[in-house]
């Protein structure tokens, strides 16, 4: 028997000493035999201690309807379809988990219906929009000066915010242009940097970087203002900050540089398999959301130009 949909939504129940057992066992997993990245074990185990506290029955005795009342809960509270699909996979992988060990379950998940997920059109900013925001960035002090080398790059180069505040001093490759990513899942590849960025890197470097490192010791090329590694939700204060600055009126996360990086590129005539390379996906299967964008300027273009339109 599952909680109450109100419950659920006011009170998170406490996981006993067996789920956590699984829980950590489970993570050791993914890290371990797997390799996956720390966010993405982070958000693995918070969405199976979300359904660890919804449920009232062990592991074990989880069944099919079970699943479903708490999946119809998610939808009753305004759950984004992408949100409840990532997490019913989440909870999917360690029911396998549980199966390959031979721990005994009840959960078939044949009988668990699949979420499904609208057309999803990923969130971008026009070439015109992205200049308004990086041209209005001030570069007065060393705070802001790292900003605008931040915000630059991540255009720049395409690569997740997590890639970004990854990198050390010791990644850049500037005799090549590039620098060196860690992505997914330990993954690592090269991607190259604009030229223009060259002048602002060797500011920061020399000037910037060390006035906010002070006494410390840091490999982490971009620093927060104690000398240490910039935070995901210090730089979404960074972003917000600057889009209100510049009038950017729609909201905009960081993924959404990644969004525009690779909507820009193939609206430019860049090859797929090339944006692929780039963002660092492992098959081209994910690169194809962004086609769908570039058909959708196709459309808006013709629908404009065209004399009978």
């Amino acid at each position: 028997m599952c909680a109450s949909p109100k419950k659920h939504q006011t009170i998170k129940a406490e996981i006993d000493g067996t789920q956590k057992a699984l829980l950590k066992a489970f993570l050791y997993h993914l890290k371990v035999e797997r390799g996956l990245a720390a966010n993405s074990i982070e958000a693995y185990e918070r969405d199976l201690e979300d359904f660890f506290g919804f449920i009232s029955v062990p592991v074990e005795d989880c069944r099919p309807e079970d699943m479903v009342q708490y999946l119809s809960v998610l939808q009753e509270l305004g759950l984004k379809e992408s949100s409840m699909a990532r997490k019913r996979v989440a909870i999917k992988q360690f029911f396998d988990y549980l199966l390959v060990n031979d721990y005994p379950i009840k959960l078939d998940f044949d009988l668990v219906p699949k979420i499904r997920i609208g057309n999803y059109l990923p969130d971008t900013l026009s070439v015109e929009e992205m200049k308004q925001l990086l041209d209005s960035l001030p570069m007065d002090n060393s705070l802001n000066f790292r900003n605008k080398l931040m915000l630059e790059m991540l255009y720049a180069t395409g690569v997740r915010i997590s890639e970004l505040l990854g990198l050390t001093i010791h990644d850049l490759r500037r005799e090549q242009d590039m620098i060196l990513v860690r992505g997914k899942g330990s993954k690592q590849r090269y991607v190259p940097y604009i030229k223009s960025l060259d002048p602002l890197i060797d500011t920061y470097l020399k000037v910037h970087r060390q006035s906010l490192l002070k006494e410390k010791t840091s490999d982490y090329l971009f620093l927060n203002r104690l000398g240490g590694k910039l935070s995901r939700m210090g730089f979404w204060k960074i972003l917000k900050q600057a889009c209100l600055e510049a009038g950017i009126k729609h909201e905009i996360s960081p993924h959404t540089f990644r969004h525009s990086f690779a909507t820009h590129l193939l609206e430019a005539g860049v090859n797929l398999r090339i944006v692929q390379t780039l963002l660092g996906h492992s098959s081209i299967n994910t690169t194809q959301i962004y086609t769908h964008v570039d058909t959708r300027l196709l459309v808006e273009t013709h629908h404009q130009y065209h004399p009978r339109a």
